[in-house]
């Protein structure tokens, strides 16, 4: 589904609204981030311009500035709605988009060494907010080839990140997007990935979840239910016994209040986990509406 974004008002949308706020609680991994213009193709890597840059800087924390997105980390480009919003690449930037993406590089950035690869608004929205960067670009052409070889040659001074420790920042990234600020801990140490496309989420022999990676979301297992549980994030406790794929209103005794329409859910009677599944309404309208769909339930104890 495409998220159109035609104007500045979509700034406002709810879809960037959340995805900013949810860009506040996300951190870098590494000593060096490197800043780069977004791209109108998505997810960003499928561009011309991205593929030349990832040349470079795969091995660095990437975040891509945008707007009215504000910034995207390169982990989380094939999440929803990050990797389907259309909008023009103009270069030119209101105060209020330069004010929005200028923010969240100043928090995200905070304590990190800075490569910049930017012009125009992407530019202005740094200079707006942090004093100490390197920019590399040569005359506001980020993808020329002297821009690209200042890139090239500065990224030798900073250190590389393992990709393995890249898998486990995305991965973490993604469940903390997804679950809010506890969400990195679904993600355990001895976690494994298989799958060539979607990705199958792994522990102890057990499926915790797949990663869609057309939408960049997790899609819950019986035991990443368990796992949330525990954390105490996107619950709804029920008083029945479960027999159908269908959770209606007036059978949900409380549910998380965080939770909104599409979010992945687990549903609980007494202690135990019951099923996992789609929530259909919000938390608040799942506990205070007398009819309707809650949940729709994917996997349930049979």
């Amino acid at each position: 589904m495409k998220v159109i974004c035609s104007s500045e008002e979509s700034l406002y949308r709810p879809e960037a609204v959340r995805w900013r706020q949810r860009m506040e609680m996300m951190e870098p991994l590494g000593d060096t981030v490197v800043l780069l213009p977004c791209s109108m193709k998505k997810p960003y890597s499928n561009s011309k311009s991205h593929q030349k840059f990832r040349k470079l800087t795969r091995s660095f924390q990437e975040l891509i500035v945008t707007s009215p997105f504000g910034i995207c980390p390169r982990e989380l480009e094939n999440t929803f709605p990050i990797q389907s919003y259309d909008v023009s690449t103009t270069g030119k930037w209101s105060e209020d988009e330069i004010e929005e993406s200028g923010k969240l590089i100043e928090k995200y950035t905070k304590g990190k060494e800075i490569v910049a690869n930017l012009a125009g608004g992407y530019l202005q929205s740094c200079e707006a907010y942090i004093d100490d960067f390197v920019n590399v670009c040569v005359d506001e052409r980020p993808t020329s080839p002297e821009s690209l070889y200042n890139l090239r040659m500065e990224l030798k001074n900073h250190q590389k990140i393992s990709r393995r420790d890249k898998v486990m920042h995305e991965l973490k990234s993604i469940a903390k997007y997804q679950f809010g600020s506890e969400g990195d801990k679904f993600i355990p140490e001895n976690v494994k990935t298989k799958g060539m496309y979607h990705k199958r989420i792994l522990s102890n022999g057990k499926q915790l979840a797949l990663l869609n990676k057309d939408y960049g979301l997790y899609r819950l297992n019986l035991p990443g239910g368990e796992v949330l549980k525990n954390l105490g994030i996107n619950i709804v406790n029920i008083d029945f016994n479960l027999e159908t794929n269908t959770v209606f209103a007036p059978g949900i005794q409380k549910a998380d209040h965080n939770i909104i329409p599409n979010d992945e859910v687990v549903v609980v009677n007494g202690d135990e986990v019951v099923g996992v599944g789609k929530a259909v309404m919000t938390g608040r309208e799942m506990e205070e509406c007398d009819n309707g769909i809650g949940v729709k339930i994917k996997h349930r104890v049979k």
